[in-house]
């Protein structure tokens, strides 16, 4: 009895052992077979994105193909590089296109490169300014009041003006874009441009500027005394020359004369705020006057405001 109770004891303790090692056995082969199995299918495909696939995605980016998604990304990249190129030469080209056109629409005003509309510019393409074919607003008036300062005399001329001396900057004024000083070019009128004959020459006269035909378009000149208009622009400022008031509108006198406006010569003692463009600073002596044509402005101050005051220049003998 007591044999075949050890004798089953040992079989139960074998069939125990037995299964344990079962199970050990398979825990092992699932641990290290399941393990490559996994590396078969969800492993294997993390393995192979980057080894299989990548290498062939950036084969095909480097040759342009779209086959997939990154390729045509980075296609699409190079394409936006390339737009990137083709915008700054399209820049490029509108930039041309803009300098034309501006060119195009000085043309219909004003025209040419040499003339930069600057407010401080004084050297505007004026260099024959005093040898244009009018010289009529040269002359001066002569002042219609004694003089009881005594005259700057220098060079055997005498320059007399009312007002002392006060030196300031010239600084040209600036009437606004359809203004021109003396020796513009344009190539083209506007439509508002009439024909005003004056001693048997035409002149246009446009918006206070007065023109000349010239090769291939017309020169802003010194206003012809006598020429006689309609209108004057609005900005024209009234001055007064001892006796009449003037209209004085870039550098131009008018008066009135019955429903016309009349261009008349600049009378010595008359005071201005300010001076065209096109003016000439030039020292005589110890003075400094501004010259536009042969007519001489002198800088003043009058009621602590900087003027110009026509000056009456004379020989001295």
């Amino acid at each position: 009895m007591k044999n075949i109770s050890k004798t089953l004891k040992k079989a139960v303790l074998l069939c125990l052992t037995g299964s344990f090692f079962l199970i050990s056995v398979d825990t092992i082969a699932q641990r290290h077979g399941g393990g490559a199995h996994r590396n078969g299918s969800a492993g294997g495909a993390v393995k192979t994105r980057p080894v299989t696939q990548r290498p062939a995605t950036q084969k095909k980016i480097g040759t342009g193909n779209s086959g997939t998604r990154n390729a045509t990304n980075k296609v699409t990249r190079a394409s936006n590089s390339n737009s990137k190129v083709v915008n700054r030469n399209t820049t490029t080209d509108r930039n041309s296109g803009n300098n034309i056109n501006n060119s195009g629409n000085r043309n219909t005003n004003i025209s040419g490169n040499t003339v930069n509309r600057n407010r401080n510019n004084v050297n505007i393409n004026v260099n024959n300014s005093v040898h244009v074919r009018n010289n009529r607003n040269t002359i001066v008036r002569p002042g219609v009041r004694p003089y009881v300062r005594p005259p700057y005399v220098y060079g055997g001329y005498r320059y007399r003006a009312y007002n002392p001396y006060f030196f300031h900057p010239y600084r040209p004024f600036y009437w606004g874009p359809v203004w021109h000083p003396w020796g513009f070019f344009v190539a083209t009128l506007a439509v508002t441009a009439i024909v005003v004959s004056v001693e048997s020459t035409q002149y246009h006269y446009d918006q206070g500027v007065w023109y000349t035909p010239s090769s291939g378009g017309y020169t802003a000149v010194p206003a012809p005394v006598g020429g006689t208009v309609n209108n004057i622009p609005s900005g024209a400022e009234t001055v007064n020359t001892g006796t009449v008031n003037n209209y004085y509108y870039g550098g131009t006198y008018y008066e009135k004369d019955g429903s016309s406006y009349k261009v008349v010569a600049p009378t010595a003692g008359t005071l201005v705020d300010n001076l065209p463009e096109g003016g000439e600073e030039v020292t005589i002596g110890d003075v400094k006057y501004v010259k536009f044509g042969e007519t001489y402005y002198q800088p003043v101050q009058v009621d602590g405001k900087n003027k110009y005051e026509v000056v009456q220049v004379e020989e001295d003998k």
